[in-house]
């Protein structure tokens, strides 16, 4: 689903689905090309480790938001140019990293939705621990395979 940034905002989203929407709470920072992003929420859960999201953004997109919950962790990152490529040339939409990203100012050159809690240049570990494919929950929101996620410089919501 193509960002289109003048047909919708999280904050008219947010007053127009009134509790049903879910808003999250975490302060995320815009870090890819587009400013505004939207798609079906595709989950990884893995912390400090980025394999299952690597392998995730491997597999065609679709359109889809890889929302990678990193459990809040800024110890290193899980995500950066190179996985962003991997992600832009499988059709991804974007990605929504609860936890940190590096190489920002090349990120920022990409035609790819990244929002992520902050940067660390340091790369995760690669154990490949972690799950794919289930429910995440930060922020006070959760994020199920399936949902719409929307994202732009106002915040994260998910639609059921």
């Amino acid at each position: 689903m193509p960002a289109d940034p003048t047909s919708w905002s999280t904050a008219d989203l947010c007053d127009a689905h009134e509790g049903t929407i879910g808003a999250c709470t975490g302060q995320f920072t815009l870090y890819g090309g587009h400013r505004a992003f939207r798609g079906t929420v595709a989950t990884v859960r893995c912390e400090d480790d980025n394999v299952l999201a690597r392998q995730a953004m491997s597999e065609p997109g679709a359109g889809r938001v890889l929302v990678v919950d990193g459990g809040g962790s800024l110890r290193c990152a899980l995500m950066g140019d190179q996985m962003a490529e991997v992600a832009l040339a499988n059709g991804w939409a974007g990605v929504v990293v609860n936890g940190a990203v590096r190489d920002t100012a090349l990120l920022r050159r990409l035609p790819l939705g990244v929002a992520a809690l902050g940067s660390n240049p340091l790369r995760s570990g690669k154990q490949g621990t972690g799950r794919r494919d289930g429910e995440v929950s930060f922020g006070g929101v959760t994020f199920r395979p399936g949902a719409t996620v929307y994202v732009d410089e106002d915040g994260v919501v998910v639609l059921p």
